[in-house]
């Protein structure tokens, strides 16, 4: 029986589609298209030279810009990254200035404080050993109120009517004692009345506070020979303070004398008790 042309056609695509043979095809056109590449590439015909040519430059320019947005891209990415690097450099060179200069000030802080307590301790050296230290741990000012709390007390044997000085000055005495702090009653205060002795003239009065860095002068002689200048001591004649602890200088205001305390009462962080009293029995 003679086969028809269909049949003969669907024998051929079966025969081609079969995976042995569609290889061996493939392979016979890859060697014959190499082949061919190859004979062009040693054939120096100048037309082949020059479609060769502008197919060169086509691959290339082809590439150059098809890699200019990765390129691009690329660029950009480090850019970016670079600047999220120097933005975290900064942060960390701006966070360690900053520790440095809380450090710095700290340790002005605790040199100053520390020239200051110098001072204290060589003034209580130099008087009576039995005097104490204290620092000023608050204020209590108004204007009619003018005390400042210590961090010592009963502990430290401090007792009412202690004298208080800064830097050998007269600022004030204890009115209230704790176990572990005091109040000090400033000699600015309203209600401060200490008995003084004025300096070279020897008159007695007695100082009233105002509120302010200054202190009138009550009872002061008639015949009065005071003069600016003059220096104002404890006269000790209370019984509570002993005589001589300087207080303020004599100046005259609107034809009114008054006291110019030497220690700035604004301006006191640690101060010297003046221990005094007896112990009890």
């Amino acid at each position: 029986m003679e086969t028809s042309r269909d049949d003969f056609i669907i024998a051929i695509r079966s025969a081609f589609l079969q995976k042995g043979a569609a290889q061996r095809f493939s392979l016979l056109v890859l060697i014959i298209i190499s082949v061919i590449l190859l004979s062009l590439d040693f054939y120096k015909a100048k037309p082949l030279n020059i479609f060769r040519s502008i197919s060169k430059d086509i691959i290339y320019r082809g590439s150059f810009i098809i890699s200019l947005p990765f390129k691009s891209l690329d660029r950009g990415y480090k850019t970016v990254k670079t600047h999220f690097t120097f933005y975290d450099d900064y942060q960390n060179l701006k966070n360690e200035l900053y520790i440095l200069k809380a450090q710095q000030s700290e340790i002005e802080f605790l040199k100053m404080q520390n020239k200051e307590l110098k001072i204290v301790i060589s003034d209580v050296l130099h008087t009576n050993t039995k005097n104490v230290i204290a620092k000023v741990i608050l204020d209590k000012q108004s204007p009619f109120l003018k005390s400042i709390i210590l961090n010592k007390g009963t502990n430290s044997n401090l007792k009412k009517g202690m004298a208080v000085l800064h830097k050998k000055n007269m600022v004030g005495r204890i009115v209230e004692v704790n176990y572990l702090s005091s109040r000090v009653l400033l000699i600015n205060d309203l209600n401060s009345k200490i008995p003084v002795k004025i300096q070279p003239s020897g008159e007695n009065a007695i100082m009233s506070g105002e509120g302010n860095n200054l202190a009138s002068l009550d009872f002061l002689p008639k015949l009065s020979t005071i003069e600016e200048e003059n220096i104002v001591f404890t006269s000790g004649s209370d019984g509570v303070f002993d005589d001589g602890i300087p207080i303020g200088k004599i100046t005259e205001i609107e034809g009114k004398f008054y006291v110019e305390f030497f220690s700035d009462l604004n301006q006191i962080n640690f101060v010297t008790v003046i221990n005094n009293k007896k112990e009890d029995n």
